[in-house]
């Protein structure tokens, strides 16, 4: 049965408990339709590899932390577990509990997630570590695993080494200024100076998103930094990759890796 948890509206300040990245905070509260729509879906063997190096099986109780619109949420069902998506944005809640009632939704984030100490056997966070990729994120995960609990971190990545997705990379990235970027491989150093998880392992999946022009527009709508251009530089830029998109064919295709990342909870 859905559980839907009536937090705040998601802000960049404390006053309410839920403080998240500016961009994050702002760029996804205005396009969470267009990330519903834009962003690509999980392949199931990314999941299976998740699942088995953190133990997601019938039964367990799993915490789906930023989970936005429950584009990962919703590979965790089939599994069997009892799944609770943490998100601080309260338009991406809305979409969330429309499209995966399976899960239970609660407004949250990193730093202060809304479960009891010892809570969860697992926490997934795809497409999100890398904006809370501290040791206060860190140590409120380690706390609300149960002993021997583990951390699955799921990323979508472009294959940056075609042609079209590493032209369309590097366009988007001109406007990315400081934001955080999973690429960037930042979010790695938390990991170097704790002693609240284990090593981290690595797997890594193909992954294709077949779309359309309009699904282009909304895969990069969906990105939060350029939700949060001016109307008129959002607009160029999606003159520019259209106009990207037709110079090589209209592929109908983008292609992607899916990076897996797991590590368990030592104390």
């Amino acid at each position: 049965m859905l559980r839907r948890a009536a937090g705040p509206t998601a802000t960049t300040s404390g006053s309410e408990g839920l403080t998240i990245h500016e961009a994050a905070a702002q760029g996804f509260e205005r396009n969470a339709e267009a990330y519903e729509r834009g962003r690509p879906e999980y392949p199931v063997e990314a999941v299976a590899i998740l699942a088995h190096r953190i133990g997601i099986c019938p039964g367990s109780t799993v915490v789906d932390l930023a989970a936005g619109t429950g584009k990962f949420t919703r590979r965790l069902l089939p599994i069997g577990a009892r799944v609770f998506a943490v998100e601080p944005v309260e338009a991406m809640r809305r979409t969330l509990a429309l499209v995966v009632p399976g899960a239970a939704v609660l407004a949250g984030t990193a730093e202060a997630i809304p479960l009891p100490t010892g809570f969860a056997h697992a926490v997934t966070v795809a497409q999100a570590f890398h904006w809370f990729a501290t040791p206060e994120a860190l140590a409120e995960i380690h706390r609300v695993l149960s002993p021997g609990g583990g951390l699955g971190l799921v990323w979508n990545r472009r294959s940056i080494e075609e042609p079209f997705e590493g032209a369309l990379h590097r366009l988007i990235n001109e406007h990315r200024g400081g934001v955080p970027a999973h690429m960037s491989g930042e979010w790695r150093r938390v990991f170097e100076s704790t002693e609240l998880f284990g090593p981290v392992g690595d797997g890594h999946v193909p992954n294709v998103q077949v779309l359309d022009s309009d699904g282009m527009s909304d895969r990069v709508l969906s990105t939060s930094f350029v939700a949060n251009l001016p109307d008129d530089q959002r607009a160029a830029l999606l003159d520019r990759v259209k106009k990207l998109w037709v110079e090589h064919g209209e592929p109908g295709v983008l292609r992607y890796v899916t990076d897996v990342h797991w590590c368990i909870k030592q104390s």
